[in-house]
């Protein structure tokens, strides 16, 4: 007795609308081989999903460690310029050190003089030879009047040495006080030119580093790249050994998965029904108008479809992405729900067909088959893959 098999073939656009055949055909052998070539392109085509999926995770890491390596590039010139800076700084101030202590040595020769000055004055005073202090000048004096001029005299010496005095230490402690301010800015601009080039070394360092990686992201690229080659040569050759078109067969072989295949094959069948007379209308599909005129967002049509096979689901991607059970891209199968980074984290989410292909209600067209290998849905598919319907 001759076993049945129902298949999901050949995609054919007819006018505005597309829609997806189903067959069913006696198997004999030439139908058992031409099923192993199917089964095989529809693992190779997840296998190509998969490899670009990794392809553009490794062009995203690539992309950010070149965006660092513009970072660091930035924060070295940036380095270079400061410390730079920092040096000049230094030789400011040790110019102004070496002009504050010129400055201090002129104010010493002026004590010096001033001193001279001082001992020429008081020699004046004296009667002969030899020093005289203030009071021999005070004792000589020969009248009254005498003396009255000569204490006036004596004042003014006194005043003016004691002058002389402080004016000399009070410009001695002032260039003194500069002389520190600057040796301690000097320490501090000597100390920041250490620490900046400490930091540039370990940015060097840093970018040397993001250079290897980047590097070794660059081989990983060019591997991938070759594995996808060879795998589009497998399907190349596997497409001349069957039908040309895309298959996706979902084969009816035992009683366990007949069910769930029936489940899928009306879930689908269910949702063509909406490709090419609807819209996609954000927050749309939740009540009987949005739904009797074709207005879905992407969230709320995959909910629709599922309670078409009496499957009831969440209607938001917040829910939808904990729903059922995760599977790797490997397993995929028909009727699994696929998400989509777009406006955010899984913003989008359509229903698996096989070979690459997924139904959804997509901004742009409304509910439509559409191509997740390559362009636009490869760039934003995440990965993430769960299962509604078990086998």
């Amino acid at each position: 007795m001759n076993k049945k098999i129902i298949a999901f073939c050949t995609i054919i656009t007819l006018g505005s609308s597309t829609v997806l055949l189903q067959v069913e055909a006696e198997e004999n052998n030439n139908d058992n081989s031409h099923q192993v070539v199917d089964e095989q392109r529809t693992r190779l085509q997840l296998e190509l999903l998969k490899g670009k999926l990794e392809l553009n995770q490794v062009k995203d890491e690539i992309a950010q460690i070149n965006e660092q390596l513009a970072r660091v590039e930035q924060a070295i010139k940036d380095n270079e310029a400061i410390i730079l800076e920092t040096e000049e700084k230094i030789s400011a101030s040790q110019i102004e050190i070496q002009e504050l202590e010129s400055e201090i040595e002129t104010l010493n020769d002026k004590v010096k003089k001033r001193n001279e000055i001082l001992k020429k004055r008081a020699l004046t005073f004296q009667e002969s030879g030899g020093k005289v202090n203030y009071l021999d000048v005070l004792l000589g004096a020969s009248s009254f009047k005498d003396f009255v001029d000569r204490v006036g005299a004596v004042a003014s010496f006194v005043e003016a040495d004691q002058n002389l005095v402080k004016q000399h230490e009070s410009e001695k402690q002032e260039v003194k006080e500069k002389q520190v301010y600057v040796q301690d800015k000097l320490s501090e601009l000597q100390n920041m030119k250490v620490e900046l080039e400490g930091m540039q070394t370990q940015i060097l360092e840093q970018k040397q580093q993001n250079e290897q990686l980047r590097s070794e992201l660059e081989r990983k690229e060019q591997d991938k790249l070759a594995e996808q080659a060879g795998l589009m040569q497998q399907d190349s050759t596997l497409t001349t050994l069957g039908d040309k078109s895309v298959i996706v067969p979902i084969e009816f072989n035992h009683d366990s998965s007949l069910t769930s295949n029936v489940t899928v094959q009306n879930l689908i069948t269910e949702g063509f029904k909406y490709i090419g007379n609807s819209v996609y209308v954000f927050g749309g599909g939740r009540n009987e108008y949005d739904i009797a005129n074709g207005r879905f967002d992407c969230s709320a049509f995959v909910s629709w479809a599922f309670a078409q096979v009496e499957i009831k689901i969440g209607a938001s991607t917040e829910v939808l992405k904990n729903t059922g059970t995760p599977v790797s891209i490997n397993e995929m199968l028909p009727g699994d729900l696929v998400f989509f980074d777009t406006y955010k984290k899984d913003g989008h989410v359509g229903i698996y067909l096989g070979a690459g292909m997924f139904l959804g209600s997509q901004s742009s067209t409304g509910v439509a088959i559409a191509d997740m290998t390559n362009g636009y849905w490869l760039e934003k598919f995440n990965g993430r893959v769960n299962r509604i319907i078990s086998e």
